[in-house]
């Protein structure tokens, strides 16, 4: 099994939902994107979603957006997100992590030549933004080469291409919790419980729920009936600006830990 199989496996085991915190790729600082890896796990983290910073982002609210301005502004890109996954993978061999971005910079970089290093690196899976399942084909090499390719549903996915993502779901199946751009604070619970148990119907894949989800009143209410939550604004806002280790380590910690006690609080 893979990291994602075998966390995923382990979370159901022991009834638990899964906390999966976004950072972005070299902010708030190049040399803090390691450190605040191990922090997220440190204060809970049971997947990493480590985004690549992009210019021209389509699903990105503003704080991200920002963060990609200065991660890009430090210079950072693909291989350096590779080779800071190689170094988290020095002290940490268990905890998966997934790159999300845009297929531009993979494109510039080779999607053969990305697949080959990410796995090599120790990444477990991509998610593509801007890639539909349509396009499926242009990315097989992310799959051969044993990464999972991490496919997106939301509200407006019409019933045909929601069948399609999924029977292709693979390592986990991300739902977005409305359509819009991430950081709006706007969630529907029992809409989004409906379309999760739509999912679960078609689709043995684990479900994580992104988008809108901020703190742990949130992030409980979703945990009622997904496997995971993604929470990636507030934490990406919450880290701007640190600048030290130590700073951003605390600011991870302060905030993760109340998301994780609600998640696995079982009153």
């Amino acid at each position: 099994m893979t990291r994602l199989q075998t966390r995923f496996a382990a979370l159901k085991s022991a009834g638990r939902c899964g906390l999966i915190p976004f950072v972005t790729a070299g902010d708030p600082g190049p040399e803090l994107t390691v450190p605040v890896m191990h922090a997220l796990v440190a204060a809970g983290a049971d997947v990493i979603e480590l985004g690549v910073p992009f210019s021209d982002p389509m699903a990105d609210g503003p704080v991200i957006q920002h963060a990609s301005e200065r991660a890009l502004a430090h210079g950072v890109g693909i291989k350096d997100v590779l080779t800071w996954v190689s170094r988290f993978r020095e002290r940490d061999s268990d905890t998966p992590v997934v790159l999300m971005g845009y297929l531009n910079p993979i494109e510039i970089h080779g999607i053969e030549e990305f697949s080959r290093d990410a796995m090599a690196a120790g990444v477990d899976g991509v998610l593509l933004v801007d890639c539909p399942i349509e396009e499926d084909e242009a990315t097989v090499p992310i799959r051969a080469h044993g990464l999972h390719r991490i496919l997106l549903a939301a509200p407006t996915t019409s019933e045909q291409r929601l069948l399609q993502a999924c029977e292709a779901a693979d390592g986990f199946l991300y739902y977005v919790s409305f359509a819009g751009i991430t950081g709006a604070a706007r969630l529907s619970v029992d809409a989004i419980a409906d379309r999760v148990a739509s999912i679960r119907a078609r689709s043995s894949a684990p479900v994580a729920v992104g988008f809108g989800i901020r703190d742990a009143e949130s992030a409980q209410a979703i945990a009622a009936f997904a496997d995971a939550v993604v929470i990636g604004s507030a934490l990406v806002d919450t880290l701007a600006g640190a600048g030290t280790e130590g700073e951003a380590a605390s600011r991870v910690q302060a905030f993760l830990a109340p998301i994780r006690a609600a998640l696995d609080d079982k009153t």
